[in-house]
């Protein structure tokens, strides 16, 4: 057992094991996983046991903003610091608890109120909040005005105001509006520069983001991939196939949520990037794509896994090297017994999110017969 650093633990919903002494809970990730492939050697990477996470999505409520009470879903517990938000963000928390005090808060069990939910990001060098308002609300101009003051004070890059329906329990939204700064966020991995929409998803622990990145490109660097195609699938924002251009003949960038393929095209105009090409294509109409080979596949997919089309068309293509980036393991080893003619030649471990269940793994998959590495 260990002592939760964190005053509202238990209380909180939002993290389940500061209790749990923190080798003990890598540990058993690294069992979920082991179990999940059934490949017994993993290689584990961990940093931050604290203070690690780029994004929070705080809940107005009487007073201030907190997270959702423990197995209370319309309850809310007031949060003052976040002891695994970066220090960043917990400046940001302080400076919006400071301001919006007693608003209009939107009562979840009444479906009725403006003010939803404050969404604090601060990646790399940057920063940005998204006040989330009731979009049927009668008070939306009165907290426009209000926000925009706000907006003047705030140390905040950015400062947007995002609209949802009342119906809804979502934090994001492509109706919105940039009161300071803009909607894109940026961030620097190895060397090369992604910007993000605020709306967007980008990964939520910049140190373990970055190790994760040093890991596949050293994964790829090991294989002779200078005549390859390298396919990026469920692309994102291009992180993977920008960073990883060099060591290919041509890469196709492939993702379907359009605000994410035009920031990657925006990424590689950027990076100067001149052998990537982003295609606007859902995963599951992979076969409509035409893909040169040889191919080498980094596949990223969502918590749902890969649609079942998508592993069909893979098979048929039967790329040299396909790595698996996934960031839920039970299902991860549901999609892996369906590759047949594949085998696991690495797996590792990334902590992105320490004293929670959730973990990222990378995978590296080989076509059975197919040599490997050089050298």
């Amino acid at each position: 057992m260990a002592q939760p650093l964190c005053e509202y633990f238990g209380d909180c919903g939002g993290c389940l094991f500061q209790n749990v002494d923190y080798y003990s809970q890598v540990e058993n990730k690294r069992r979920q996983l082991v179990n999940a492939i059934g490949c017994g050697d993993v290689r584990v990477f961990t940093d931050r046991e604290y203070f690690y996470r780029t994004r929070v999505d705080m809940v107005f409520h009487p007073g201030g903003i907190g997270f959702r009470r423990k197995g209370v879903w319309y309850q809310t517990v007031d949060i003052g610091r976040c002891v695994i938000a970066n220090e960043r963000i917990n400046e940001l928390i302080a400076e919006v608890r400071d301001y919006f005090r007693e608003v209009d808060y939107f009562q979840v069990r009444k479906n009725s109120g403006t003010y939803r939910y404050a969404v604090i990001r601060a990646p790399g060098a940057d920063s940005s909040i998204s006040i989330v308002l009731n979009a049927d609300s009668t008070r939306l101009l009165p907290a426009r005005e209000n926000i925009t003051r706000f907006a003047e004070r705030t140390s905040a890059g950015h400062v947007v105001i995002t609209y949802v329906p009342r119906n809804t329990d979502i934090s994001i939204s492509q109706d919105y509006l940039a009161v300071k700064g803009g909607d894109v966020l940026a961030v620097e991995l190895l060397g090369k520069r992604f910007g993000f929409n605020v709306q967007g998803f980008f990964q939520n622990n910049d140190r373990m983001a970055l190790s994760m990145q040093e890991y596949v490109a050293g994964l790829l660097a090991g294989y002779d991939t200078r005549s390859n195609h390298l396919v990026d699938l469920y692309g994102g924002v291009g992180t993977f196939g920008i960073i990883n251009a060099h060591l290919f003949r041509e890469v196709t960038v492939i993702e379907s949520f359009p605000g994410a393929v035009e920031s990657a095209r925006e990424n590689v105009r950027h990076n100067g990037v001149e052998n990537v090409a982003v295609l606007e294509l859902d995963a599951k109409r992979l076969k409509t794509a035409t893909l040169a080979g040889p191919l080498t596949v980094i596949t990223d997919p969502p918590r749902s896994g890969m649609n079942p089309k998508t592993i069909t068309e893979l098979i048929r293509l039967r790329p040299e090297l396909l790595i698996y980036v996934s960031c839920n393991v039970k299902q991860l080893g549901r999609d892996l017994e369906k590759f047949k003619g594949y085998r696991v030649k690495s797996a590792a471990l990334f902590d992105f999110f320490p004293h929670t269940p959730h973990s990222e793994a990378v995978v590296e998959l080989v076509a059975e017969g197919e040599g490997g590495p050089e050298g």
